[in-house]
């Protein structure tokens, strides 16, 4: 199985706040958002970028994976934060508004010789984006996560933000089924009334149910009950090392489908266990850095 990095808890943070930006680096989020985009104004958008750089240059960020978010390249900010963002080196540029398979390619063509540890996350938030979801997830090269920006898919479609998400849920579903056929990351989008905890866990447990790996945050109170969803309960992680163990006894040895305290399980269920417990170990790990 292939190493497992958690995202469960991707936090926003804007990047014309410098003390926002020391902040992150002590919250308990497993990714960071520095963002030049949405949270910045126009007339912070250079100093953001200084900002933002300087703190991604300076390390210090932990195991935490940092992410800057840049201006889009149709905007006078967005090929200046391109090549800013590329020479401080982050684990991923996050690009805004991505549609099409021509517009990541042309990422990739402008980050040319940069550092080939940067990965390319793209922002899934325009009804085109959904209607060509599998083809963009089909990219390849530095493409590694999607980004769902549901605030502007809810304004694209005209629409109206409800707690369900009935009205979302074709979009979020192609989203993970496109990521997964491509071996891609998927994280979901934010949760805006940051005072209903009740809401935002209810959130938490759609998406993880949709099958994200995570979710994107935009206030530190929502690091930590957005961490306790995605990840594997205690008795979820019992239950698998059973059903592993089970698997693994000379008896089961070569057999499809075993009883696993009076249930019928198959290998699948297997693979399912091992993933749990390979992602309660990473995020041991993590916890424990």
């Amino acid at each position: 199985m292939t190493t497992i990095r958690p995202r469960r808890s991707v936090l926003y943070m804007p990047g014309s706040n410098a003390r926002a930006l020391e902040k992150a680096r002590t919250l308990p989020a497993d990714a960071l958002i520095l963002d030049l985009e949405d949270a910045v104004a126009p007339d912070a958008k250079e100093i953001a970028r200084q900002q933002v750089c300087d703190a991604v240059k300076a390390r210090g960020f932990g195991k935490r994976e940092v992410i800057v978010r840049v201006n889009g390249l149709g905007t006078p900010w967005g090929e200046a934060d391109l090549r800013a963002a590329a020479e401080a080196k982050p684990d991923a540029i996050l690009v805004p508004k991505i549609e099409s398979v021509v517009e990541l390619n042309t990422i990739e063509s402008k980050l040319g010789p940069a550092d080939p540890g940067i990965a390319v996350w793209a922002m899934i938030e325009t009804p085109r984006a959904i209607l060509n979801i599998a083809h963009v997830a089909s990219a390849g090269g530095r493409l590694q996560c999607f980004v769902m920006g549901t605030n502007d898919l809810i304004k694209e479609i005209r629409g109206v933000h409800t707690q369900d998400r009935m009205n979302l849920s074709a979009a979020l579903s192609l989203s993970v089924l496109a990521a997964r056929a491509n071996g891609l990351v998927v994280i979901d989008g934010v949760y805006n009334d940051i005072a209903n905890a009740d809401g935002f866990k209810a959130t938490c447990e759609q998406a993880r149910a949709f099958g994200f790996d995570g979710k994107t945050l935009i206030h530190p109170t929502q690091v930590e009950p957005c961490n306790a969803v995605f990840a594997p309960s205690a008795a979820e992680v019992e239950d698998a090392r059973k059903l592993i163990a089970a698997f693994e006894l000379p008896e089961n040895k070569g057999k499809g489908a075993i009883k696993v305290d009076g249930r019928m399980v198959e290998l699948l269920h297997a693979e399912i266990a091992r993933r749990t417990v390979a992602v309660a170990d990473a995020i041991a790990g993590l916890e424990a850095a």
